[in-house]
This record gives C-alpha cells, sequence and structure tokens, in this order.
C-alpha cells in the first residue's frame, strides 16, 4: 500500500501562487507515476497535471498549461504543483493519486491522497 498526503492549500488571491506538495510513504519502492486532480463543488473530478518516476515525462490540461508546474522530489518521496497566475476558477478540492504510468484517466489511479482545498479569491 501507499499512502499519498496532500499539503499547501489554502486561501489566495486571483494572480496570486501557491505550491501543492504530494508526500509519499509504504510501499514506495515501485516506480510509480504521481499525477495531481481537483474537484470543485458540484462538478466531477478531473485532471491537472502529471509526472512520470523519472520526471521526463509531464502531462497537463489545457486550463492549467502555461500556469502549473508539476515536479518530484523522489529522494524525499514528494511530488509537487506549483501554480501561478491563479484564477477563481482553480478553487477546487485537490488530490494526489499514485499510478503505474503516467495518465491522464482517474480509474488508472490506483493510490488516491486525502485531498486539500484551494481557494482563490477575486
Amino acid at each position: 500500500q501507499v499512502q499519498l498526503v496532500e499539503s499547501g492549500g489554502g486561501l489566495v488571491q486571483a494572480g496570486g501562487s501557491l505550491r501543492l506538495s504530494c508526500a509519499a510513504s509504504g510501499r514506495t519502492s515501485g516506480e510509480l507515476a504521481v499525477g495531481w486532480f481537483r474537484q470543485a463543488p458540484g462538478k466531477e473530478r478531473e485532471f491537472v497535471a502529471a509526472i512520470s518516476w523519472s520526471g521526463v515525462l509531464r502531462s497537463y490540461a489545457d486550463s492549467v498549461k502555461g500556469r502549473f508546474t508539476i515536479s518530484r522530489d523522489n529522494a524525499k518521496n514528494t511530488v509537487y504543483l506549483q501554480m501561478n497566475s491563479l484564477k477563481p476558477e482553480d478553487t477546487a478540492v485537490y488530490y494526489c493519486a499514485a499510478a503505474r504510468a503516467l495518465a491522464r484517466e482517474l480509474g488508472r489511479y490506483d493510490y488516491w491522497g486525502q485531498g486539500t482545498q484551494l481557494t482563490v479569491s477575486s
């Protein structure tokens, strides 16, 4: 089992920046890809970004491309999501998840964190 814990959420003004962290523990010896997803009230959970184990491959949703950057530090078992130029529509609960390979589909992810709230005020 792999446990994932997100942190770094909070309240930020539009145009601001924030960095989310996803710390993994447990059976982290496997070479897992990690993705970030978000879910706004009344909406389905959606893909935000993902990174392969090596960090070479990255994928972003069109809505965040150019504003968000995903990165990882495997020595710390941590994946980051740097979010810049935040917009009110970025407001959501952000979840990190782990999978055997980089993917954009929720169903491909085996392990999920509990989520962290991001609120962007206008």
